[in-house]
């Protein structure tokens, strides 16, 4: 009988906008997935409502496997993203970057002229994630301290940097690259 992994690299996720129903399962895969930070399940179920447009959910038999929750910034061209979590159960597949092109490939993302992030500094994970996700769709990317540990945190967290990806200007095919 073939492991529950082997199983999970011979399929494809499904990759689609969430719903406020997707909320306690989207709160619980970030809750699995350390050191990403916890927010609470009714903030998880308003992202999955509110901000679907600019969120993903990667499914895997019908299991939530994949998040991103992301944001359009106020009269910037840009679009934030909050968090990005991939279940153990589905790392190494290229996921996080899969989710992340198919946002950028939303209508609701057409006018997005950069994406932006913040990461802290010693999370080798994300850095490598936006890197590689910068590279693949021919993107600049840049960053700088944004939320400061003294200034923003009373020293209980890590600067926050801000990371800024250019995003093509191309049809949406271009973006996939």
């Amino acid at each position: 009988m073939p492991k529950d992994s082997d199983l999970t690299r011979t399929r494809k996720p499904r990759l689609r906008k969430p719903d406020a129903t997707d909320g306690a399962e989207i709160w619980a895969l970030v809750k699995s997935c350390k050191p990403l930070d916890e927010n609470s399940m009714y903030c998880n179920l308003v992202q999955a409502d509110h901000f679907r447009d600019t969120c993903v959910v990667a499914e895997l038999g019908g299991e939530i496997v994949g998040w991103i929750s992301g944001h359009q910034i106020p009269d910037s061209g840009a679009l934030f993203v909050w968090q990005v979590a991939v279940s153990p159960r589905a790392r190494g597949l290229g996921l996080g970057k899969a989710m992340l092109i198919e946002l950028i490939n939303r209508d609701a993302c057409a006018d997005a002229t950069a994406l932006k992030t913040t990461i802290t500094r010693d999370n080798a994970a994300s850095w490598a994630l936006f890197e590689g996700f910068a590279r693949k769709i021919g993107g600049r990317i840049s960053d700088a301290p944004h939320f400061e540990s003294d200034a923003h945190f009373e020293g209980r967290h890590a600067t926050e940097h801000m990371v800024t990806i250019t995003l093509p200007q191309a049809a949406p095919q271009a973006r996939a690259a």
